[in-house]
């Protein structure tokens, strides 16, 4: 059999950190700076979709791209410090390269932020594929020939679907975890912190030869 190697996938927010503090302070600066109420704590209870989509709440149609600009602008001043890495994040990476594999990051988030969270917070990936959002996110699954791409929303459950790559949901942002299987997520996991042993039985059971 041709040999594979192990690609994983991981969507970063609320997957691999937890940005709610950093999206809040950044929210709020742009609120005060051009007037206009932003309930930052509803913003971050619904993480996942494109900012435009968030934005869309509080903001004229015609505003949305001048304000989804001054947004990723302000960005780092307000989000990258506060954010921190979720629970076994670090050690999820490491289990996949334990196995000899490659870990990326595929997220909707504006690539240059993204990678400045993943440089901030010391988290290695192979590669960072950012502004892919749920089905969208299947194009840089099967550009790199992932066989997992673990996330925390339905639309991380549907890109994996899509790409055909096991879809590994875990429930520490926006959607419960009946809401992932019902979505059609293969594993749901309570945190990251269960990834490695899903990951070494899923190795063994040869799913990666």
């Amino acid at each position: 059999m041709t040999s594979r190697v192990l690609t994983v996938g991981f969507d970063l927010d609320m997957t691999l950190i937890d940005s709610r503090p950093g999206i809040k302070q950044a929210f709020l600066a742009l609120s005060a700076e051009t007037g206009t109420h932003i309930d930052a704590d509803l913003a971050i209870s619904r993480l996942g979709p494109p900012l435009e989509q968030e934005l869309r709440h509080w903001f004229p149609e015609e505003r949305i791209q001048e304000m989804a600009d001054r947004y990723r602008e302000i960005y780092p001043t307000y989000a990258i410090a506060p954010t921190l890495a979720m629970h076994g994040a670090r050690d999820a990476v490491a289990a996949v390269r334990s196995h000899g594999g490659r870990a990326i990051v595929v997220t909707a988030k504006h690539e240059p932020n993204a990678k400045l969270h993943l440089a901030h917070l010391g988290i290695e990936a192979d590669a960072v594929i950012g502004w892919l959002w749920a089905e969208a996110k299947a194009d840089a699954l099967r550009e790199h020939d992932a066989a997992v791409y673990v996330g925390d929303h339905t639309g991380d459950v549907r890109g994996a679907r899509t790409a055909g790559a096991q879809s590994v949901a875990v429930a520490t942002g926006p959607c419960d975890a009946a809401e992932l299987r019902a979505a059609g997520a293969d594993v749901v996991l309570t945190d990251l912190t269960e990834f490695p042993a899903w990951l070494d039985a899923y190795v063994a059971g040869g799913a990666v030869k």
